[in-house]
C-alpha cells in the first residue's frame, strides 16, 4: 500500500504540500476540540469531517438521544460556520426552507416583493429528520445540495461557500414518514450511522451532561482555510488501478444477466450510481490528506466502501427475505473484487 508522507515530491508546489500538512493539523484540532462534547463516535466524526473537506453532503442516521444534532452544531462551531436547523415535519412547505418574496411597503408608499431569505442559507444545514416531510418538501433541498443556490419564483439566490447539508432519520419509527426516493438518497455522500456506546463511554456521557460545568468550544479553523481545503482534495492524484479499482467496485454492485458476481445478482435490484465512485475517490483523497498522504491508496477505497454504497445497493424481495443487509453484501463485495497488484 502507498504510504507517501507529506515530504514534497518533485511534482507537488510546495504551497499544496504546506496546505496539505494545515489540514492534517486541522483534522486534530478539530477532533481535539468536537471530543469535549462528543464520546466516542469516532467512526461517525471521521465521516463528518470527510464529508466537510470534500464539500458534500451526507445523511446521518440512528436512534433519539446519540448526538446526531450536538455533532453537527459542534462541528459548525468548530469551524466558525453559520449553522441553520431545520424541524422537518408533514406541514412543512418548500417556501419554509428557501424562504419567500413577500410584499414590502417603502417609505413614498408603493408596495414590492423582496425575498425574505429561509434557513437554508446558512453554511451549516441540519435537516433533522428529513423522513417525516412529504416529497414535494424535501426535494427544495434537491438544488441546493447540488447547485448551491435556490431558485424562488423564478429568480436565483447563490448560497455563500462554504455549504454542506447534514440529513438526519430515525431507523425504528417509521410511522408518518416518507422515505427518501433513490434520487435523493443518490446525493448524499455518506451515509452514516450512529450506533449505541459501549457502556464506559456511556457512563462517561452521563457523567460530564449532568456536571454543572458545560465545555466550551473554540473555533480553530477558519471558513476560508475550508474552501482551500476543499481545492486541495481536488488536486489529489489518483493512479490509474485504484480508480479502476473504485469504479470496478460499484460496477460489480449492479446486476448483470451476462455474467457478475452471483449473489449480486440474488439479492440485488439496483446497485451503486457512477456517484459512488465519483464519492469513493473524493473521500479517499481526503482521507490520504488527512492521514498524511499526498496520493490516494487503495485502503482509502475500502474503507470507504460502506458509507458511499449502503444507501445505493437497493436489495430485492429475496435479500429482505432472507434478513441480507446492505452492510453484508457491500462487505461481500469487498472480499469478492480483488485489488489490482500495483505496489500501491
Amino acid at each position: 500500500m502507498s504510504t507517501d508522507t507529506l515530504t514534497p515530491p518533485t511534482t507537488e508546489p510546495q504551497a499544496d504540500v504546506a496546505l496539505a500538512r494545515r489540514i492534517q493539523e486541522g483534522r486534530e484540532k478539530i477532533l481535539s476540540e468536537v471530543r469535549k462534547i462528543i464520546i466516542g463516535q469516532d467512526e461517525a466524526v471521521e465521516h463528518v469531517l470527510l464529508t466537510l473537506l470534500v464539500g458534500g453532503n451526507s445523511l446521518i442516521v440512528g436512534v433519539p438521544g446519540l448526538a446526531k444534532t450536538l455533532l453537527i452544531h459542534s462541528i459548525a462551531q468548530v469551524l466558525d460556520l453559520n449553522f441553520s436547523r431545520i424541524q422537518f415535519t408533514p406541514d412543512l412547505m418548500p417556501s419554509d426552507i428557501t424562504g419567500t418574496d413577500i410584499i414590502q411597503q417603502r417609505e413614498d408608499g408603493t408596495r414590492s416583493l423582496e425575498f425574505t431569505p429561509g434557513p437554508i442559507f446558512a453554511n451549516v444545514v441540519l435537516a433533522d429528520e428529513i423522513n417525516r416531510t412529504p416529497p414535494k418538501t424535501q426535494a427544495a433541498l434537491l438544488e441546493a445540495m447540488q447547485e448551491h443556490r435556490v431558485t424562488v419564483q423564478a429568480n436565483t439566490y447563490e448560497l455563500d461557500p462554504p455549504f454542506y447539508v447534514f440529513a438526519t432519520q430515525n431507523p425504528i419509527e417509521l410511522e408518518g414518514t416518507y422515505p427518501l426516493p433513490e434520487a435523493q438518497l443518490d446525493r448524499f455522500m455518506f451515509h452514516i450511522r450512529m450506533d449505541h456506546l459501549e457502556e464506559d463511554e456511556e457512563m462517561e456521557v452521563v457523567r460530564e451532561t449532568t456536571d454543572e460545568v458545560e465545555p466550551e468550544l473554540h473555533a480553530v479553523v477558519s471558513r476560508e482555510d475550508m474552501i482551500a481545503f476543499q481545492d486541495l482534495v481536488r488536486r489529489v492524484p489518483v493512479a490509474e488501478p485504484v480508480m479502476r479499482y473504485a469504479v470496478g467496485l460499484v460496477r460489480a454492485s449492479r446486476p448483470n444477466p451476462n455474467g457478475g458476481l452471483d449473489f449480486i445478482k440474488k439479492w440485488v435490484a439496483h446497485g451503486a450510481s457512477v456517484r459512488a465512485a465519483q464519492y469513493l475517490i473524493l473521500g479517499g483523497k481526503a482521507r490520504a490528506l488527512t492521514q498524511g498522504r499526498l496520493t490516494v491508496s487503495f485502503d482509502d477505497i475500502r474503507a470507504l466502501a460502506l458509507p458511499v454504497m449502503r444507501h445505493r445497493v437497493l436489495t430485492n424481495f429475496h435479500a429482505e427475505s432472507e434478513g441480507r443487509t446492505t452492510d453484508e453484501l457491500v462487505t461481500m463485495l469487498l472480499d469478492s473484487v480483488p485489488v489490482p497488484s500495483s505496489g500501491m
